[in-house]
């Protein structure tokens, strides 16, 4: 027989897959730690150590169930650091006679296998990823050359056909989206659940990226790292999730909090981002145990709970991967405001004195994450409102969190949070004023600045910013039919105080830098 070399990408860690059913001694399973992969963006401690780890576990559980496994540690004296030439060496070492590999998920590594497997001489086969519930095409050939695709749209469809949270042919509970039900704020003293923990040592892979001198940022608390990083510890943490949060996830997923509490990083969301897009758990198995223990509690838990979750899972999340395999690559260059300003060093620092952003920072260069109001409506509004470049904020996203693979970071943040598409996946900007932080959070109770002031040094800066950001691109703005009542408020302010919020804005921007 053959001998056949499988290649195993970091967040292809899948034990599910067809591929491991049984075992073959003529099939040789390849994963490898990467300079490749470790410097083409500049990443958070904790993202490097959570793939190295998985990765490391999953080839550890290959090897138990009778699988043949090559591993390259990024320390090991045969790795090349580059996957081409890691592959060229190993089929050229062990004789390999067929190559294959899963469908990746980045633009970047498709491209790069598709080169690769031109300059080979022996059989190239790529398989389905087998993970998610749609195929790569799927957005594109629903929505076609439409004007607007909407991720509305596309989550009914998914319900209807996977059967999920539906009764016959119509929704449970009578409504598609309860979104309106999920905008509450988190009430004083509201108790937060605990959660569950999987510290392990990870010192000798953190000593070994300081050794090879691997250019990353963040920390991670005495060398334990703190993530499910199994298929069991990832089922573990869903249980938990239902049972502890899933009965107020609704309620509060858009809310945030100052708090320094164990678990008020996290609140009532779940802790499965990583595990799911390393391919750990599979998005199906979470939605159909969330739909499940909701139809087993309802005395207990709201649909609005169970509903509010599954939208994130089948509809945002497969929607914007859809979005990323039509669009790429012309995506990841869009820039629709044409903003060219690099991000401050407080990015990196988590050191300003506004309360909501020094907050939502330091969350995510503490803990590698930060829940989507966070990313979305204080530091993805910011970076817009400031007029950052695309390019910038789309790096940072990329590095500073764990669960940040491209294929959904990218649609997400230059997408959704920018607005660089010119709304290919918003119907308008994600823009506001202090208004709203202060709504939906407690942050500007702990601000220097005064989220109820317009103009000046003592104001809340996304009040002026909000309105600098509507005039200077009233050209783009004026002709989207959601932006229409905001662009005439502003068009009818009288110049004085129009002027008067230009010069804050711009006092502001240049002390930024």
């Amino acid at each position: 027989m053959a001998k056949t070399l499988r290649l195993i990408l970091g967040d292809q860690l899948d034990c599910r897959h067809s591929w491991f059913a049984d075992s073959d001694d003529q099939v040789w399973y390849f994963l490898c730690e990467m300079r490749q992969e470790t410097d083409y963006v500049r990443h958070h401690v904790q993202k490097i150590l959570c793939f190295f780890t998985a990765m490391r576990l999953f080839a550890g559980q290959l090897r138990e169930r009778g699988h043949q496994v090559i591993y390259w540690r990024l320390d090991d004296a045969d790795n090349r650091q580059s996957l081409a030439d890691n592959l060229k060496a190993l089929i050229k070492a062990h004789r390999i006679e067929k190559f294959e590999y899963q469908y990746p998920d980045e633009y970047r590594l498709e491209q790069q296998l598709i080169k690769f497997c031109q300059t080979l001489d022996i059989e190239a086969t790529v398989v389905d990823s087998e993970h998610f519930m749609t195929q790569r095409d799927s957005v594109a050939e629903q929505f076609g050359e439409k004007k607007q695709p909407l991720m509305e749209t596309f989550y009914r469809k998914m319900r209807r056909e996977h059967g999920i949270l539906m009764d016959g042919d119509k929704p449970a509970g009578g409504e598609w989206n309860y979104d309106k039900s999920n905008r509450k704020t988190l009430p004083k003293g509201q108790e937060l659940p605990a959660y569950p923990h999987y510290c392990r040592d990870v010192s000798d892979i953190l000593s070994m990226l300081d050794e090879q001198s691997v250019d990353y940022f963040g920390q991670v608390d005495a060398g334990q790292l703190d993530w499910p990083l199994t298929h069991d510890e990832a089922l573990a943490e869903l249980n938990d999730f239902l049972k502890n949060r899933l009965k107020h996830f609704g309620d509060f997923q858009d809310a945030m909090t100052s708090r320094t509490a164990a678990g008020a990083p996290w609140l009532f969301h779940s802790r499965l981002s990583a595990a799911l897009n390393m391919k750990l758990i599979r998005p199906l198995e979470v939605v159909e145990a969330v739909a499940g223990y909701w139809r087993q509690h309802q005395d207990q838990i709201d649909i609005s709970q169970a509903e509010g979750f599954i939208r994130q899972v089948i509809g945002w999340r497969e929607y914007m991967r859809g979005m990323y395999w039509w669009k790429m690559p012309d995506f990841a260059c869009a820039n629709h405001f044409d903003h060219q300003r690099g991000l401050p060093d407080y990015f990196w620092s988590g050191e300003t004195e506004l309360a909501c952003l020094a907050s939502s920072l330091n969350d995510s260069l503490d803990n590698a994450y930060a829940h989507h109001i966070q990313r979305l409506m204080v530091i993805g509004n910011f970076a817009l409102l400031t007029g950052s470049d695309p390019a910038a904020v789309d790096a940072w996203y990329l590095g500073v969190y764990a669960d940040a693979v491209e294929w959904v970071q990218l649609p997400n943040t230059r997408g959704m949070s920018q607005y660089a598409d010119g709304g290919g996946v918003a119907t308008k900007p994600y823009v506001s004023s202090g208004n709203y932080i202060n709504k939906m959070s407690d942050y500007c109770q702990h601000c220097r600045f005064d989220v109820k002031r317009k103009t000046g040094p003592q104001a809340c800066p996304f009040n002026y910013l909000y309105w600098h950001f509507i005039d200077r691109h009233l050209d783009k703005l004026a002709g989207n039919p959601r932006m229409s009542l905001i662009v005439s408020q502003w068009r009818r302010r009288k110049p004085e105080d129009q002027q008067a919020i230009r010069d804050s804005a711009e006092a502001f921007l240049r002390k930024s830098g």
